[in-house]
């Protein structure tokens, strides 16, 4: 059978609003101007180090000057709890749902922490669904490498396993563990779906499903 393993943020979770506002609160508290909400969200996918210099970078200051690491601090102690905006996209629990009945093991594999990772979805109320959980810092690497997608494979002990993603990282990922990806095009994507390689591309959960089902069967 088959395990389908997921990416996060702009995937399964539209969570932008409070990562943007998590970065700008701590951008204020070091006495500089917040940055427009959509810009943050453009930093988005490679970890929160990553985020953290992009940020300070927009901000004018030096990405991995004296500012980095009080600010990285900061936001990972607000983190766990910066989800008073986050929403799960449409169709997501229903999704999961047939998707374990179809006898699939499911799985998380992002680059957000994995404590925040686990508050969010126990927020939420997805976490009953995913039997193996990596974050950013799960693991000495994240993803692009495909390593935390392999562990998780390994925890889900299925054969056949397909990667689900929002993104140029996303893709990268799975491109780098040989793996068969599905994209959903609502989320966090800067580069057109046509020039990142996948197998399917869809812009609603319902989908989802007849995908995975159509690469069982290949």
């Amino acid at each position: 059978m088959t395990a389908v393993i997921f990416d996060l943020d702009g995937t399964l979770i539209d969570s932008a609003a409070d990562i943007a506002a998590n970065a700008n609160a701590v951008l204020q508290e070091l006495g500089l101007a917040p940055l427009p909400p959509a810009q943050v969200a453009g930093f988005v996918g490679k970890g929160v180090p990553n985020l953290i210099r992009q940020v300070l970078a927009a901000s004018g200051m030096a990405a991995d000057g004296p500012l980095f690491p009080p600010m990285l601090r900061r936001f990972n102690e607000r983190y766990e709890t910066a989800f008073e905006h986050t929403v799960i996209y449409p169709g997501v629990q229903k999704a999961l749902v047939q998707l374990a009945k179809m006898g699939c093991a499911l799985g998380i594999c992002t680059n957000k922490p994995i404590a925040p990772t686990r508050a969010v979805l126990r927020h939420l109320g997805l976490d009953q669904h995913f039997a193996a959980v990596y974050g950013g810092d799960s693991l000495a690497h994240c993803k692009p490498d495909p390593a935390p997608v392999f562990a998780a494979a390994g925890d889900l002990g299925r054969a056949q396993v397909v990667f689900v993603g929002d993104s140029e990282v996303d893709a990268e990922t799975a491109a780098n563990a040989k793996l068969p990806f599905l994209i959903y095009t609502e989320g966090y994507r800067k580069t057109p779906v046509h020039d990142l390689p996948h197998d399917a591309a869809f812009n609603d959960f319902k989908q989802l499903p007849g995908l995975v089902a159509s690469l069982m069967k290949g």
